[in-house]
């Protein structure tokens, strides 16, 4: 084997070792999170920040899961599919909203992040957690399991697990729709947004010749539709 082709099968493994067990990409696909990530964001998103409760978590300066860190994880209700949301709630506490302000174990929390559309007139969106009225969207088996774990109006998140909502809190399908993240789910924190470029067609069409139009008018675009003020952000 000669020198160039074993440079470059070393090349291959690093890469997918980097790949698999450190970093991953990620693309945001909704609004749920603006205006701190906006539709177009392309994220590296860190895999190693947290552990994953292997023997080697004690070697490694890995952090602990806290509120207010924006994650990466596999959707409870189906996991194929990768969310990001900001962690809220942490296992044992007791959370509520009121008016659209959060309060954990009874006292006000702090959202400098937060993006406001809408006055406050949901009351399952905005005065959480509600037992008495469902709401449109709302997952069935959540609904089930968070009226058990209501108590004086607050909701008790078990162990393991986390409360998570967008920043866009009046356009965020979260954890007050679908329940709460099992840690296991838990994927890695966005590090940097490492291209980001406007949300000029959301559409992807269906056919091979839409499919390459669309291509090359993005690569023949590319430095209009970059937003350059985005792009090599840090995420926080």
């Amino acid at each position: 084997m000669s020198a160039s082709v074993q440079s470059l099968l070393g090349t291959v493994v690093i890469a997918i070792f980097v790949i698999t067990f450190i970093v991953q990409a990620f693309q945001i696909p909704s609004e749920s999170m603006e205006n701190t990530l906006l539709v177009g964001d392309y994220l590296l998103v860190n895999k190693l920040c947290y552990g994953g409760a292997g023997l080697g978590d004690h070697l490694m300066p890995y952090q602990d899961i806290k509120r207010g860190d924006i994650i990466v994880f596999h959707y409870p209700v189906d996991p194929k599919q990768h969310f990001v949301k900001r962690v809220i709630g942490l296992p044992g506490e007791r959370l509520r909203m009121v008016n659209k302000k959060v309060f954990v174990n009874g006292k006000p929390v702090d959202e400098p992040y937060v993006n406001f559309k809408e006055p406050a007139n949901n009351l399952f969106r905005d005065s959480f957690p509600r037992t008495d009225i469902p709401a449109f969207g709302l997952d069935g088996k959540w609904w089930l399991q968070m009226r058990k774990l209501v108590e004086n109006g607050q909701l008790i998140i078990p162990q393991d697990s986390y409360f998570v909502m967008g920043d866009n809190r009046d356009d965020s399908q979260d954890s007050r729709y679908w329940g709460f993240v099992p840690r296991e789910n838990i994927i890695g924190r966005p590090l940097v947004i490492y291209w980001s470029v406007q949300d000029w067609d959301r559409g992807t069409p269906s056919t091979l010749t839409g499919r390459l139009y669309h291509l090359a008018y993005a690569v023949t675009h590319f430095f209009q539709l970059t937003r350059w003020d985005r792009t090599l952000r840090l995420v926080h």
